[in-house]
């Protein structure tokens, strides 16, 4: 087992990943090369940028490539809410992902936190 499967946030970060995918087959299909593409990138992105993270040297360095995990869930979050003004998502699809995006949000920022304090 690698150590990255230890860690909760990237767990969450997978499933997170995998219901953005299942929700995203649903998209139009004119939305295939738009907002599903883009959503799906940045949701794999998140649990990409903590992967990489823990396999570094230092803890400064994986608290950046935390930074940027927490990046791209913002880039979801904010690609969510297009998804449901442009009707591509229902509500109740819409708030299990924002949900999961706040608790994946409010890990990444504890761990983060905790990396910066052991510098």
């Amino acid at each position: 087992m690698f150590g990255l499967q230890k860690l909760d946030v990237w767990v969450k970060a997978v499933e997170f990943g995998d219901e953005t995918y299942r929700v995203t087959k649903l998209f139009p299909a004119d939305e295939r090369f738009g907002l599903t593409n883009q959503l799906r990138r940045a949701a794999v992105s998140i649990s990409s940028n903590i992967a990489e993270g823990s396999g570094r040297q230092s803890n400064a360095d994986f608290a950046r490539f935390l930074r940027i995990s927490y990046g791209s869930l913002m880039e979801c979050v904010s690609q969510l809410h297009v998804a449901s003004r442009q009707s591509c998502i229902d509500e109740e699809d819409f708030n299990a992902l924002t949900q999961r995006a706040d608790q994946i949000a409010r890990m990444l920022s504890g761990l983060s936190s905790s990396l910066n304090k052991k510098q």
